[in-house]
């Protein structure tokens, strides 16, 4: 059963789901763990589908489709930002662990005996990845190997590059311990230059959620106002016949846009601008566009709300004046 459903995906999805799965350290089979999104997905969608029409006249077919892809993106995203959360966890403590199998190496010790003491309980998941380098080597495979292996475990390009310049140290006769300590030290001195890059960008970030996320909603909450109150008053006026209006070089008619639709245009028009805004906030600040997913969801709910708080006490306040 499993089976026959998780075949419902595209190869090319299923491929990039297995290994978010392994990247997460998530040990559910994969044909179960496709099977249960397609499931708890489709029935999810129904919920909503159903929610929204009640207070939407919209066709529930299309509501029911765009929920299930929505909820389908927002797995995929949950995976992606899991296993770049690992990874960013792994590399803040990938100097202190070189550092300690450099100190045990010096020690005296073996590299499968290094390795499993510098696994320590702060360490967290990356305590079981170290442990499970250590007995691969203790059981007869090789350094270089298990090392590499566990590169491609994590979804880290700098834990991967960092395990490849100690490989090729150590294919061409280098020192170990001191291979990993240097390496622990540029990678310390990397992390300095980061966050200075990162503080320095942070007025950037900080705009660009301001004006999407409190500037935006204000203006559109003042202008959808606006559209109302002309829309009430060019309502009202009683237009000339056509035989008069004729003879004047200007051309009445009424006005077409409704509020309803300035309404949906303008949560259109906040949400694809929380979108694309989190994205350029993830690139800006973190490198990469996929950081920014995380701020989607709050930029949506902040925007939509204050738009329809601005536009609520802009009305109390003004409406009177305009009999709105």
């Amino acid at each position: 059963m499993y089976r026959t459903i998780s075949r419902l995906y595209p190869k090319r999805l299923t491929e990039d789901i297995k290994r978010l799965l392994m990247y997460c350290d998530i040990q559910t089979p994969l044909e179960r763990y496709l099977a249960f999104m397609i499931i708890g997905s489709f029935i999810l969608s129904v919920f909503v589908a159903l929610l929204i029409r009640i207070f939407v006249t919209f066709n529930i077919i299309l509501i029911f489709v765009a929920a299930f892809f929505i909820i389908q993106a927002t797995i995929y995203a949950y995976l992606m930002l899991t296993a770049d959360s690992r990874a960013k966890f792994v590399e803040e403590l990938l100097p202190d662990a070189l550092q300690l199998m450099s100190a045990n190496l010096r020690a005296g010790m073996t590299v499968d005996k290094a390795l499993l003491l510098a696994a320590r309980p702060e360490f967290g998941q990356f305590q079981e990845d170290i442990n499970r380098v250590g007995k691969e080597i203790a059981t007869g495979k090789e350094f270089e190997v298990a090392l590499m292996d566990l590169g491609q475990r994590i979804r880290s390009e700098k834990l991967r590059k960092t395990f490849q310049l100690i490989v090729s140290g150590v294919q061409s006769g280098g020192q170990i311990a001191d291979l990993l300590e240097q390496t622990a030290s540029n990678l310390r001195q990397k992390k300095l230059i980061d966050q200075r890059i990162r503080s320095s960008v942070l007025t950037y970030v900080i705009f660009i959620f301001a004006a999407i996320g409190f500037g935006a909603p204000m203006l559109f909450g003042l202008s959808s106002f606006l559209i109302e109150v002309i829309t009430d008053i060019f309502g009202k006026i009683q237009l000339p016949p056509a035989s008069v209006t004729a003879q004047i070089p200007i051309t009445f008619t009424k006005v077409t846009i409704s509020p309803n639709f300035v309404n949906t245009y303008v949560i259109t028009a906040m949400i694809s601008t929380s979108i694309l805004g989190s994205l350029i906030m993830g690139l800006i600040g973190q490198g990469n566009e996929k950081e920014g997913l995380k701020y989607i969801p709050i930029l949506i709910v902040l925007t939509i709300s204050l738009f329809f708080i601005v536009k609520f006490v802009i009305g109390s306040m003004l409406g009177g004046l305009f009999n709105i």
